[in-house]
């Protein structure tokens, strides 16, 4: 990727700063449990919903082991439809292709319709390095730019701006950008969304290029095909002369058949939507169509890697419905900013790492950032175990090292070595008992842990000795464990089954 949010610190700090933030949360709150519970009503409708899921995941894993045919054989269809086809190691390389082919259209503005790839790539900076304005046409999208700020969702970048925030942003921005807010604009969602109209029309109607991601590419005809739901999406794919797409290698399925599968839980698990109000698709170019001219720009940019580690792969089946942060506790909390990059909450904390590496202090924080409650993975419509890769990802952040995970490795082996001695466990033992008035309520050096939960207390005397007193003594003198029936048959209770499996010299393993 093009690198980390300039001046972003490690997740831990940056979100302690944002669950301070009262309004931040409340606007969080209202909307990821609105978007969430929309969600579970429109996938309660659909009786085969388990099966389009699993549907899905078999789908993308096929497309992902066979990437290479496929990718061959969309670049064929494209190419055959009439488009050209550029291939992007990564960020710098497709943000070169696209600004070059904008300069020989001889146009200085692009209009763009809502792209994670274009956003992850910062092809807006790089475009205005060089003397070309892109102008953002998705409404939450518009108000993230006029308000110089960053997208926070990925399904709704301005989630945690509410309707006041959003009137000023217009007020106060609107007119730099072109057509000005109307004057005593409301914050009623009615004006606010005809301020946008305005503002936006006319640069739909000047713009001679558009700029594009993709949802999804069907390989056997070269199909591209753009998820939206406002129809500004619709206006820059056919209105410009010249359409630039720039799409992710991982968003080819083989074949329109496949794409049927999504076509049902992209919407539902997204929006909570049973049909996506646009669906635009295109193939190629046609003389009296649409654009005259297509690029399809296939951007890498870490994907290669990714796909190499078999447990971190299954993070390129997102489909960006943003289901996973609508239920996430952390996210919920914190927001999207705290990520440090423009795929935020769990599937951000699996992505980023991959595609950046986990040599940046963000990076090796994201990992973290999730309690492995897993509501993610059973919201998740192509079943990513996102606890799975989590996990999976500290282990590689701590094999890096790093000086808390130094100190974690040599405590681990100290333990171990403890462990294999009994003698010297029992002395500690018998030393910490002893010895408890004196222990702190917090641990010296693990306060990101200890702040927030106390130590436990020691008993009295440690189990061994204990036990010793209480049970062992009474093993071959006859002596019935506390608690026996009064017969002496044996337990009457689960406490007692326990303390008489304990003294049994001949019990056997349950293989549990």
């Amino acid at each position: 990727m093009s690198g980390t949010y300039l001046g972003m610190p490690a997740f831990p700090v940056a979100a302690k700063e944002a669950v301070g933030n009262e309004t931040l949360r409340a606007n969080l709150r209202h909307a990821t449990h609105t978007i969430r519970d929309k969600r579970a009503r429109a996938v309660a409708e659909l009786d085969d919903w388990a099966l389009l899921r699993e549907a899905g995941k078999r789908i993308k894993d096929h497309t992902l082991r066979h990437l290479d045919r496929y990718l061959v054989q969309l670049e064929e269809s494209v190419t055959a439809a009439g488009g050209v086809v550029h291939w992007a190691a990564d960020a710098a390389e497709a943000n070169r292709i696209v600004a070059e082919l904008v300069k020989a259209t001889g146009e200085s503005e692009v209009v763009k319709v809502k792209s994670m790839a274009t956003q992850e790539i910062g092809l807006n900076e790089a475009l205005e390095a060089e003397g070309i304005s892109a102008y953002e046409t998705d409404l939450a999208e518009l108000i993230v730019q006029l308000g110089d700020d960053r997208p926070s969702h990925i399904l709704v970048p301005a989630i945690h701006k509410n309707r006041a925030e959003i009137r000023d942003i217009f007020r106060d921005r609107m007119g730099a950008w072109g057509r000005a807010a109307p004057e005593g604009l409301s914050d009623t969602p009615g004006e606010l969304a005809e301020a946008a109209r305005l503002h936006l029309r006319e640069k739909f109607l000047r713009a001679k290029v558009g700029v594009s991601g993709a949802n999804f590419m069907v390989a056997e005809t070269g199909t591209l095909v753009v998820f939206e739901s406002e129809g500004n999406g619709r206006m820059c794919l056919t209105l410009p002369e010249t359409l630039i797409s720039v799409v992710g290698i991982e968003k080819v399925v083989p074949t329109w058949r496949d794409l049927e599968v999504f076509l049902q839980t992209l919407p539902r698990s997204s929006t909570a939507e049973r049909m996506n109000p646009y669906t635009s698709m295109w193939t190629g170019t046609h003389d009296a169509d649409g654009p005259s001219t297509f690029h399809l720009v296939l951007l890498d940019n870490g994907r290669t890697e990714t796909l190499a580690d078999e447990v971190g792969r299954q993070a390129l089946r997102c489909i960006r419905c943003s289901a996973c942060l609508n239920v996430c506790p952390v996210y919920e909390r914190a927001g999207g900013h705290a990520y440090g990059s423009v795929y935020p909450g769990p599937i951000g904390a699996i992505l980023s790492p991959q595609l950046r590496g986990t040599q940046s202090e963000i990076d090796a924080s994201l990992p973290y950032a999730s309690s492995l409650c897993g509501a993610c993975y059973e919201v998740c419509p192509v079943a990513i175990d996102i606890p799975e890769v989590l996990v999976h990802l500290r282990e590689r952040v701590a094999d890096q090292g790093g000086k808390g995970h130094r100190l974690e490795k040599a405590a681990m082996k100290a333990a171990g070595w403890v462990f294999d001695h009994p003698r010297v466990l029992a002395a500690g033992e018998r030393a910490a008992s002893k010895t408890r008035r004196l222990h702190p309520s917090r641990l010296p050096g693990a306060g990101a842990w200890t702040d927030t939960r106390d130590l436990p207390k020691l008993p009295p005397e440690p189990f061994r000795d204990w036990w010793k007193k209480n049970r062992a003594e009474g093993r071959g003198k006859g002596v019935r464990p506390t608690g026996g029936g009064a017969d002496g048959a044996g337990p009457r209770s689960a406490t007692d089954l326990n303390s008489a499996d304990l003294n049994s010299d001949d019990r056997k393993d349950s293989g549990t």
